[in-house]
This record gives C-alpha cells, sequence and structure tokens, in this order.
C-alpha cells in the first residue's frame, strides 16, 4: 500500500551495496523514506500547524504574502512565505483562529474572504504595528510585528468595511 510502512523485517547492519551505509537497529524501508524509529519518535507530538495555534499574522503583499503563527502565550509557532494563490487553501484547512492584519485598502478584501471561513479578523493601523518591529524593516519582521500587536489586550483595531462603504469612501475621496 503505497503511503504506508513495510511490514518486512528489520534490516539488521547491512547495506544493499558497497556504497551504501548500513541499516542498523529497528530501522525498516519503506515506501514514503521514514523509518520505523521516525515514526516512533514523531508519534506522541503534533505537528506546529496543530499545536494550539491561536493567532496568525499575514504581510500582505502584492504576489507573496509572509505569515506567521503564534500560540496564547504569544511564542512564534511557525513562519511561512505563501504566494497569493496558496493562501485561501492554506487558511481554509486552519481551524477558527484570530487572524491579524495590517490595515490597507486591499486588507478589507482579504478580511471578507477569511472571515467565511470562522476566521475572526483584526486590522490595526499601520502606525500601531510600527512600534513592534525589533530591528531593520522587512517583510517576515512586519508579520511577527503584527502578530505582536493583535495580541495586546488595549489595541485599537479598524472595523472591517464591506464592498459598499469601501466605493462610498472612494467615491468621497474622489470627490476632495
Amino acid at each position: 500500500m503505497v503511503g504506508s510502512l513495510c511490514t518486512r523485517p528489520p534490516v539488521v547492519c547491512s547495506g544493499i551495496n558497497e556504497m551504501d551505509p548500513p541499516l542498523c537497529g529497528s530501522a525498516v524501508i519503506s515506501h514514503n523514506k521514514v523509518s520505523e524509529t521516525d515514526h516512533q519518535r514523531t508519534a506522541g507530538r503534533t505537528s506546529p500547524m496543530k499545536q494550539e495555534l491561536s493567532t496568525v499574522a499575514i504581510d500582505l503583499a502584492k504576489n507573496i504574502f509572509h505569515l506567521v503563527g503564534a500560540d496564547r502565550t504569544g511564542k512564534m509557532l511557525w513562519r511561512k512565505r505563501l504566494t497569493r494563490h496558496a493562501l485561501m487553501p492554506f487558511m481554509a484547512q486552519l481551524p477558527p483562529v484570530r487572524i491579524g492584519i495590517e490595515a490597507c485598502g486591499g486588507a478589507h478584501y482579504w478580511a471578507r474572504r477569511f472571515r467565511v471561513h470562522r476566521h475572526e479578523v483584526r486590522l490595526v493601523a499601520p502606525q500601531f504595528v510600527k512600534p513592534f518591529v525589533k530591528s531593520n524593516k522587512n517583510d517576515m519582521r512586519d508579520a511577527e510585528a503584527i502578530a505582536e500587536a493583535v495580541t495586546r489586550p488595549t489595541m485599537r483595531f479598524v472595523p472591517t468595511k464591506d464592498v459598499e462603504q469601501q466605493d462610498i469612501q472612494a467615491l468621497h475621496r474622489v470627490r476632495e
């Protein structure tokens, strides 16, 4: 069966030919290149994706988005770079979490899309994110700063606008 461990007996201290290193101990050759000891070692652990994820911060860009996942204590669990096309499938498979995004024109669009998947979306004004950037500015550090800003209990957030509100706002700006 493809993707499962083979039930062959362990190969003890012998390589396939002289050039191969010997397989010692309880190593088992399998179709998916995972040994029995690796499987036993990771059986008790949960993947970083399932490990009490409570906050996902996203630094929006044109093509590549930077994401940071954090737990309830603020500890960073993972950092990712995703393309525009890979973002929604990735977010759809996550359990409902708090998502932090720096407020901009496109942030309202993404907030509406994430809410469809029952995520709690919080938009943070850029001037409130800036103090949390630790050193030289780059996209991943911006995502980390957003993650930290979103978890602050006294942070003020920007309400998400629907399409009609954004249309009216654009009309008012044109009239100015």
